[in-house]
């Protein structure tokens, strides 16, 4: 089974979506756990796409289409696999913050966290710090994650901080911010957790805050 999940792993780095699809299927016919598929053929493959994005070897448009296989494979998977072990990394709510419309960075980061095993429920854009709020009581996620790419709509993320604080559930969540602006230094202003400077180093520190 192992050569298999190798083929499936490879076949996903290329975006190749209809051989992974047919591999995915093979390895449940032989028999296959589901969780087993998904973590030594589908993340395997997508931990490399993530190394090698991150390295500079692969770009956004390679990326997008491995994230694409990977879900074709996943629509296979997910009514065999618990709850649970769809969401083997943890939950992660995600959205770019108020008065900003901008959404590529964080449809790409939402990628790479699903394809590092994460649950990743995204709200969009333009989401108001009580938006955030009432997804955070909602999911129970382990980790909420805000977006700007604007300068002036950063502040939101400070105020989003603020309403988590006196809604009473700051402290049940670990929060990861990130977008172009977005500084290290900002994120230890406004009491962040985590950084996410890209896409790759996101979902890295995502893996990181739930160790």
């Amino acid at each position: 089974m192992n050569d298999l999940y190798e083929k499936m792993a490879q076949e996903l780095i290329t975006g190749n979506e209809v051989e992974v699809k047919k591999l995915t299927q093979e390895a449940l016919d032989k028999g296959a756990n589901p969780k087993e598929v998904l973590d030594s053929g589908l993340l395997a493959g997508m931990e490399v796409v993530g190394k090698r994005f991150k390295a500079g070897d692969m770009f956004i448009p390679e990326v997008l289409l491995c994230a694409r296989t990977m879900h074709a494979a996943m629509d296979i998977l997910k009514p065999l696999l618990s709850d649970a072990d769809a969401a083997g990394a943890g939950t992660v709510v995600i959205g770019t913050v108020e008065g900003d419309l901008h959404d590529i960075g964080k449809n790409l980061v939402a990628m790479m966290l699903q394809g590092a095993g994460f649950k990743v429920i995204d709200l969009g854009v333009n989401i108001k710090p009580q938006g955030f709020v009432d997804a955070v009581k909602e999911h129970k996620p382990d980790i909420l994650g805000m977006s700007a790419l604007l300068t002036t709509t950063m502040p939101k993320m400070e105020e989003t901080i603020t309403a988590l604080k006196e809604a009473g559930i700051r402290d049940q969540v670990k929060i990861m911010a990130g977008g172009a602006p977005v500084t290290q230094d900002f994120i230890e202003k406004i009491g962040a957790d985590t950084y996410g400077a890209n896409a790759a180093s996101a979902s890295e520190g995502a893996k990181a805050l739930v160790a």
